[in-house]
């Protein structure tokens, strides 16, 4: 499988990546595509990177396109009036980004790492929506699978304790990226952390201080392992999801 690579977003312009060979064929909005739709979507397709920290919408501003998230983290957030800012939500590998029929992004977009969109320019892509039912199909799912990953966060939020909470979204992880693959995490698994524990601490509602710490106390007690920064190996996968507080089936979806 071809890995894209880009080195900045000007040179994104004129990159094509043939469907067959992208990472998130089967997990996008485009994953149930047939040769006719896919060749439409090629037309209108587009690739930007940016880099970890800068701005991809603002909230309330124009955007032009749709996209699919190919590579690295976005996050999702929005501001008070009074300046106060909350990370509502997370884009990860295969997410969508934009709404059709609206023209204006809801929230402020921000690379939490590299980024890599795949782009649809908004109009046509909207066209093929109307016309294809596999596309506005798949689309509904990862919707519907959208909402019940909200309604599980709210319980994440509201009801976890701090250890769960760093368990829960470690779990969460480990399952988005086994789906890239179409399995499930079990036994012994590997997880590249996409964020830095700063800004694990802002989407979960905990401090810094509180993070360090329970990642530290899962780790003494030899739920996880570490290898430098990023790495989380996960010794027995079952045993992470009980930490958790849900069952074997529990969690959010992948």
């Amino acid at each position: 499988m071809t890995q894209v690579k880009l080195k900045s977003q000007d040179s994104c312009q004129g990159l094509q990546v043939p469907c067959e060979d992208c990472p998130i064929r089967y997990r996008a909005v485009c994953a149930s595509c047939e040769a006719p739709e896919l060749d439409r979507l090629d037309t209108t397709k587009y690739y930007r990177r940016y880099e970890a920290g800068q701005t991809v919408a603002l909230a309330g501003e124009r955007m032009e396109f749709v996209a699919s998230v190919v590579a690295g983290v976005a996050g999702l957030s929005q501001t008070m009036e009074d300046g106060r800012t909350q990370m509502v939500g997370l884009l990860l590998p295969s997410d969508f980004l934009g709404r059709p029929g609206r023209s204006a992004s809801a929230y402020t977009v921000t690379a939490l790492s590299d980024l890599t969109l795949c782009c649809f320019r908004r109009k046509p892509f909207e066209e093929l929506l109307r016309s294809s039912p596999r596309i506005a199909a798949r689309l509904l799912d990862m919707t519907l699978d959208d909402l019940d990953a909200a309604r599980e966060w709210l319980l994440l939020l509201g009801r976890k304790s701090a250890r769960e909470k760093i368990a829960s979204f470690i779990a969460f992880l480990a399952r988005r990226e086994a789906g890239l693959h179409e399995t499930r995490p079990q036994g012994r698994v590997r997880i590249d952390l996409p964020l830095t524990r700063e800004t694990m601490a802002d989407y979960l509602g905990l401090t810094l201080e509180t993070v360090s710490r329970q990642i530290s106390a899962l780790k003494r007690d030899g739920v996880i392992a570490l290898e430098g920064n990023r790495r989380v190996i996960v010794p027995d996968f079952h045993r992470l999801v009980l930490e958790s507080g849900d069952d074997s089936d529990g969690g959010l979806p992948a």
